[in-house]
């Protein structure tokens, strides 16, 4: 008896685990991921040849590309700014530690 039970089960388990899984599938698929942080907010670095690395004392930095070593600077500091106070760290720490041209 046990045996006949079992393989009735059998018979409908499978198919709606498979149903289950393809409609978790087809529910995610629509949404497109966010990230809270992205490398496109700094700025695009498609012909861009100069970053800059600012990093305050407690908290996040900031890495920025620009078309000049300047621009990136400056991007960087704004960068470091934003995501120190975000973080809980010190905005007012801020200091460029990295900036360089690719060639």
């Amino acid at each position: 008896m046990t045996g006949k039970t079992a393989r009735q089960c059998s018979s409908w388990v499978l198919p709606s685990l498979l149903a289950i899984s393809l409609a978790l599938m087809a529910g995610c698929a629509g949404k497109a991921s966010t990230a809270s942080y992205s490398a496109s907010n700094t700025g695009s670095n498609t012909g861009s040849n100069c970053y800059a690395k600012a990093i305050p004392t407690a908290g996040e930095g900031g890495l920025a590309w620009g078309d000049t070593l300047s621009i990136a600077r400056k991007k960087s500091m704004d960068n470091c700014i934003r995501y120190a106070g975000r973080s809980g760290g010190t905005p007012n720490t801020c200091q460029v530690v990295l900036s360089e041209c690719k060639n």
